[in-house]
């Protein structure tokens, strides 16, 4: 694989317009757990249908809660790894221009980069099902967390859905239309821990090698996009990407970048 990541050094070493997007895969060695690894991921124990759509939650958002107290757990307690760290040092260094991401868990920003794009919602806020009045989700998130108490609208007593896209939602349009549009200027699009699964987040990748983009795709898995990739890197990004900048921008000097273990490449 070292071949291929001093090649996908390059591509970006010489891009004008570097595109990131990050899924669940980016995550996963903070503690996360993705959505369809075999055997560990949460729809192969949950059915998302019955937990994760609207549907779902405007039957029964007791449900969708239990669910996901302690997932939502994980998320606040999570920290940033080496992953997210080397895609800020991207940002910062003026080469990675946007960065998308499908994850609702802020560690992109929690490493310090800040032209992101949530295309699948955050936990900031929260909207009242009955009267769509949107509040600040914190304090409801730390009462939930302690004692399991259903977070509702103080003004009309409705229900308070935390601002992630369920199954069966629309993506919010600002920043779906905001990631198109980087897609359609990248000339450098990385992906990095998503199976590309997931549309139309999915298809972004596409949209953008339609428009000239070289396509790199970090994974440990295949994805749903790799025969139209100019280069493929399964490996753990976590493990990845640092190295994978280090090529770029030289090895970093600090601690967040993370270290990459001997003999993982070549």
């Amino acid at each position: 694989m070292r071949g291929e990541l001093i090649r996908a050094a390059e591509f970006i070493r010489r891009s004008h317009h570097l595109v990131a997007l990050t899924g669940a895969g980016i995550s996963t060695p903070s503690g996360i757990p993705d959505f369809r690894s075999e055997g560990s991921g949460l729809w192969t124990i949950y059915d998302p249908m019955e937990v994760a759509s609207i549907w779902a939650f405007s039957r029964r958002p007791e449900a969708f809660f239990e669910w996901v107290r302690p997932l939502a757990r994980r998320i606040l307690e999570a920290q940033p790894n080496p992953a997210h760290y080397a895609l800020a040092r991207l940002e910062a260094a003026g080469i990675l221009k946007a960065l998308i991401t499908q994850n609702i868990d802020e560690l992109h920003q929690k490493a310090g980069s800040r032209n992101v794009i949530e295309v699948h919602g955050h936990l900031r806020e929260a909207t009242c099902i009955r009267c769509y009045r949107k509040v600040p989700a914190d304090p409801y998130l730390k009462a939930f967390l302690q004692d399991g108490t259903i977070p509702r609208c103080e003004q009309c007593g409705g229900v308070l859905k935390p601002d992630i896209i369920l199954f069966g939602e629309q993506l919010p349009a600002r920043a779906f239309l905001a990631a198109q549009q980087e897609a359609r200027r990248a000339d450098v699009f990385l992906v990095a821990g998503s199976s590309l699964e997931v549309a139309p987040a999915g298809d972004l990748p596409i949209l953008a090698k339609e428009h000239g983009a070289r396509l790199i795709i970090i994974n440990l898995s295949p994805t749903a996009a790799d025969r139209y990739a100019d280069i493929r890197i399964h490996m753990d990004v976590a493990e990845a990407l640092p190295h994978l900048v280090d090529l770029v921008l030289g090895p970093e000097q600090t601690t967040t970048s993370g270290s990459y273990p001997e003999g993982t490449v070549g």
